[in-house]
């Protein structure tokens, strides 16, 4: 038993070494803070039963790796340590009961409470003053050189104290070090992200790896180019000069100096209101600028912490008050596709089930197949796994480091694994689809559109009967519809002699709703209530238009290859044409003489685009206005529109518009065109 102990032992410490040296000089780690915890809380068990095994190359004697080869080495004026783990409230209340049985002064401390910023540690050198030397931590004894790259982090004052006169006062040592953290805020690493996918360059997958990435290559000017900035917390050395013994008076103390400070530490008088308030920042971190871990709970009294010595490598004046993990790594033992109610197929993670922010997650979003791969993310990858908050998980992208040989490469699904039909994707596009108007996966999306308002209006048909028809078995597409009985509905639950009168009276009317609504209807992708019009006036009936060509299709203005592609290709679906089939024999089959419509007037042969919230008029009220006076309207702005009519809170068709030249009329403009 104690040999295999012994074994197991040994074991950790290469692994712990290894992750340990990915994580600290490589920036390339392959598993998630979580689980590296584990490995070390499991080491630090077997130590405290057999500490006559602990040896020098332990990894918990020392805090990181050791620096990089190509850094000049620099030694750390004091070491520079980090800092055991809470997982919860009764961790810290244990620290706290470890330490009151060293020193009984623990039982009257103060606490501070700061944010462990998830970022990368760095050393700042000053003398006289004047920034000298900036390292890495390292191996908390020796770090690496970086001074060059961190001369171009404008957030680091290059003199101390910053801010004139009013600092005058503000003594400075002959030689002072201080350590803070490096790190890239949220909002600038979404930033760094979209311009690098816009320039067709690779992205990263998170701020931590990015700074440090950033700060640990040789080339300064790359690291000017990153948004990098840090925030400062401790006093590592002092010489020739007084500084604060009390953690909150460094605090400001550090800030008077010009140094960047968070604002959120509080001071408290006790533990518990230390941890209450810790814990309001486990759903409260999505407010931060940074990426944090957790939060710092620290003894005031310096000298008190000084005192109560080290265990290890950890200071025992300290603890890190954990967050529950946001970033795990696990197996994706492979990729699922569902179908949305919209025909979009989305491809799922289907992992190694992973515990990550106290949830144990087995499936995980890919968001779409352009997204796998583009990160190139393979059935058997070792992924690296987030979950924010509330919100669905999602695989960041592959560890690649990790792979042994036998992923294998993605394919999407040539056909819908819901009804096993051919799927569509039109070439410049992300999404790829379904477009069987009868798929059962999206069947009930199908029909609360062909139902809608801007289609077929019948009226009474909510969701909620929708479903009571499909769960039922009455309704398999679009056209059963128009073949329901009093009989069959009478049968579900909620439905009377008047009610069903009612719905089938709307239905029977809803057979002469004219050619363009039917269109509207069937759910193309890519035609709307526009496309819908021009198709009816172009084609005149259903049937002519399912035997059209793209070549004729791209005859008709504003209609380019991508919807004509999607036109032909609903209409060549055998189950789309039994669809219509179905409607014919049904008396759902409007004719529209291809001249109807064409009106003469004042705005014969202008073309309008209509965008943003008008002040009198509803875009429909809009739309028909244009067209009884001869003009007509399309969906998208180009060099052929005539006007854009612009109304309240317009989207980008503005922005367009006006990069186009497109002359621009609000609703008085418009209606003072028509005279």
């Amino acid at each position: 038993m104690a040999d295999k102990l012994l074994s197991r032992y040994q074991e950790l410490k290469e692994q712990i070494n290894f992750h340990n040296h990915r994580y600290h000089v490589l920036d390339k780690p392959i598993i998630s803070d979580l689980e590296f915890d584990k490995l070390l809380n499991e080491l630090k068990k077997i130590e405290a039963e057999h500490p006559d095994w602990i040896t020098p190359d332990s990894p918990t004697l020392r805090a990181g790796g050791k620096p990089a080869d190509r850094f000049s080495k620099v030694r750390h004026p004091s070491p520079i340590l980090s800092l055991a783990n809470a997982f919860g409230a009764d961790d810290a209340r244990a620290w706290l009961e470890r330490i009151k049985k060293i020193d009984d002064r623990v039982e009257k401390a103060k606490f501070v409470v700061e944010p462990k910023i998830d970022g990368l540690s760095v050393v700042l050198h000053y003398r006289d003053g004047v920034f000298t030397q900036g390292a890495t931590r390292g191996d908390g004894e020796i770090g690496e050189d970086i001074t060059s790259n961190l001369r171009t982090v404008r957030a680091i004052p290059l003199r101390i104290p910053v801010g004139g006169k009013q600092k005058a006062e503000v003594s400075v040592p002959k030689y002072l070090v201080v350590r803070g953290e490096a790190f890239i805020p949220i909002k600038e690493f979404e930033a760094l992200n979209k311009k690098l996918e816009e320039a067709g360059e690779r992205t990263y997958q998170n701020p931590r790896n990015t700074a440090a990435g950033s700060l640990r290559q040789l080339d300064p000017e790359l690291t000017a180019s990153r948004p990098i900035t840090l925030l400062v917390y401790q006093i590592i050395h002092a010489e020739g000069g007084k500084v604060p013994t009390s953690q909150w008076e460094i605090l400001e103390y550090l800030k008077a100096l010009g140094f960047p400070v968070s604002d959120v530490p509080k001071r408290f008088n006790d533990l518990e209101k230390a941890i209450e308030y810790t814990e309001t920042w486990d759903k409260g971190r999505d407010t931060l600028p940074y990426e944090a871990d957790g939060m710092v709970i620290k003894i005031d009294d310096l000298n008190l912490a000084a005192d109560l010595g080290f265990v290890g490598k950890d200071p025992r004046g300290a603890i890190a008050y954990k967050f529950p993990a946001r970033e795990v790594t696990t197996t994706l033992n492979d990729i699922g596709v569902a179908v949305g109610r919209t025909g979009v197929l989305t491809p799922y993670a289907i992992l190694e089930p992973v515990e990550i922010g106290g949830v144990i997650v087995e499936r995980a979003t890919l968001h779409n197949f352009d997204y796998i791969a583009e990160k190139d993310i393979r059935v058997g990858d070792r992924v690296l796994l987030k979950r924010a908050g509330e919100v669905i998980p999602y695989v960041i992208g592959p560890v690649v480091d990790a792979r042994k040989g036998k992923e294998k490469k993605f394919k999407p699904p040539q056909n819908c694994p819901a009804c096993d039909q051919a799927v569509e994707h039109i070439e410049g596009e992300v999404a790829w689809y379904c477009v069987n108007s009868a798929c059962p996966a999206q069947l009930i999306r199908n029909i609360e559109h062909f139902v809608s308002r801007g289609a077929m209006d019948i009226v009474g048909l909510g969701i909620k009967i929708v479903e009571q028809l499909i769960e039922s078995g009455l309704v398999k597409d679009v056209a059963d519809l128009f073949t329901l009985k009093k009989s069959d509905l009478l049968k579900l639950e909620g439905f009377a002699e008047k009610k069903a009168d009612n719905l089938l009276g709307s239905i029977e009317q809803a057979k002469s709703q004219s050619l363009n609504r039917l269109i509207a209807a069937l759910g193309i992708h890519g035609v709307g209530e526009v496309m819908s019009n021009d198709l009816a006036r172009a084609f005149g009936n259903v049937s002519a238009l399912s035997k059209t060509t793209m070549n004729d299709l791209q005859q008709i203005e504003g209609l380019g290859p991508n919807i004509a592609e999607s036109i032909v290709d609903w209409f060549k679906r055998p189950a789309n044409q039994k669809v219509l089939k179905k409607l014919k024999s049904a008396g759902v089959d409007p004719v529209m003489q291809k001249s109807e419509g064409k009106k003469q007037g004042v705005l014969s042969g202008l073309t309008f685009v209509v965008t943003g919230t008008l002040p009198n008029f509803s875009r429909d009220d809009a739309k028909e206005f244009i067209e009884s006076n001869g003009g007509k309207v399309t969906d998208s702005v180009s060099k052929k529109t005539s006007y854009l009519v612009l109304g309240e809170n317009p989207g980008s068709k503005f922005d367009k518009a006006k990069s186009l030249g497109v002359k621009i009329v609000d609703e008085a403009g418009l209606k003072k065109l028509v005279g």
